[in-house]
């Protein structure tokens, strides 16, 4: 694999580690996916006092009091709104068919959301889905602008730009300037999800991965889909967002050999 410079100058060659050469396998590849996806969902449900509030027990006996035998009326469970004697008049509560009354089956806090991969399955998928930003046809796939040379590597010195800027221009100097164009807009989301929070949607980007903490984490994260992540952090998700692999992937050449020195996703 061909490791280029921050001017887009080709300076060596290097071999791609076995974490590389997984088959493609789309539906681990979104299992795991999932997996993430659902630890990061938020439990919620409904109050558990809510609809059953109100006194609203009566008697259908014909001599208890406070009763409604011989009304005429159904077993619907009512609430007493006022009363002259032994003379009440009632309101339908607490069943799910009446005003302010329970929901039949309400959404509950104790449901488990959180879905389970066995270890060797993840790793399979996140080596899977690496050996997928390296296919050309699924990079295209997800619409990705990727330059003529695509896919090479990038030497370690871009891990020290400190400036958002110069990120910028060096992602452009690599050819990348028609993905930052698309990455750049930003559309408002149709349905209800622009009233909770979610109004717009964007781009999804080139993903740079680096092997160590440096500048690049802070100096490439303000720029519209563009993420930085360190390689020990990598999972599906970053790789394959909404379970699609083939994303546009630049590694460093420290990554690379971090990835191969250290056994990361390997079997």
């Amino acid at each position: 694999m061909i490791v280029k410079d921050l001017q887009g100058n080709s300076i060596k060659e290097i071999k791609l580690p076995g974490q590389f050469s997984e088959h493609y396998h789309p539906d681990l590849i979104k299992r795991d996916v999932q997996t993430i996806q659902s630890s990061n969902r938020q439990q919620y449900g409904a109050k558990k006092e809510a609809g059953l509030r109100y006194s609203s027990t009566l008697s259908k006996r014909r001599h208890d009091y406070k009763g409604i035998y011989g009304r005429g009326s159904s077993r619907t469970p009512r609430k007493v709104m006022w009363r002259r004697g032994t003379q009440f008049s009632y309101e339908g509560a607490t069943a799910p068919n009446t005003k302010g009354g329970r929901k039949a089956h309400p959404p509950k806090s104790e449901k488990i959301f959180v879905r389970k991969i066995n270890l060797k399955e993840r790793r399979k998928a996140v080596r899977s889905a690496l050996a997928a930003t390296f296919n050309l046809d699924l990079v295209k796939k997800r619409s990705h602008n990727i330059p003529k040379d695509f896919p090479f590597i990038i030497e370690d010195k871009i891990q020290d730009i400190k400036k958002t800027k110069e990120v910028m221009s060096t992602l452009r100097g690599l050819g990348f300037e028609k993905e930052l164009e698309r990455t750049s807009e930003r559309k408002i989301r149709a349905g209800k999800g622009k009233a909770r929070g979610r109004k717009y949607r964007r781009k999804i980007g080139p993903l740079i991965v680096v092997s160590k903490e440096c500048s690049l984490l802070k100096s490439g994260v303000n720029i519209p889909g563009v993420e930085v992540v360190d390689v020990k952090d990598l999972n599906t998700e970053m790789l394959a967002p909404g379970t699609h692999a083939g994303r546009l992937t630049l590694y460093t050449e420290s990554s690379i050999s971090k990835m191969e020195k250290d056994k990361l996703f390997s079997k």
